[in-house]
């Protein structure tokens, strides 16, 4: 029997698929695993690892810059681009962190005791 352009025998089909969904036992849900408390950071090797994945990314956009002026074919320019401006962003970020850094440390100084 057709209702409305519908057959109301896949409507049928659908609910009893539904209903047997339903029915399913649903997924346990993922057991909540106790992390270890956080091992200490010391900030100076934090602030070293920032510095080195900003110089590391510097370094490679200026090979890929190399390696298109040179003509190599696998370097596309948009690559060099992009490349280019994920090293600026990076080096910006790192400059806007020590303007904080500064900052907060003249603060500090200023503060009456």
């Amino acid at each position: 029997m057709r209702t409305g352009g519908i057959d109301s025998s896949q409507i049928q089909a659908m609910i009893a698929q539904l209903k047997a969904a339903a029915t399913r036992p649903q997924a346990t849900p993922p057991a909540i695993q106790t992390e270890k408390p956080a091992t200490k950071v010391d900030f100076s090797d934090a602030l070293k690892g920032a510095l080195d994945a900003v110089a590391t990314s510097q370094n490679k956009s200026e090979a890929l810059s190399k390696r298109f002026q040179m003509g190599d074919d696998s370097v596309n320019l948009s690559d060099v681009m992009v490349s280019m401006q994920k090293a600026s962003i990076n080096f910006q970020a790192t400059v806007q962190v020590r303007n904080k850094l500064v900052s907060a440390y003249h603060d500090i100084m200023n503060m009456q005791v």
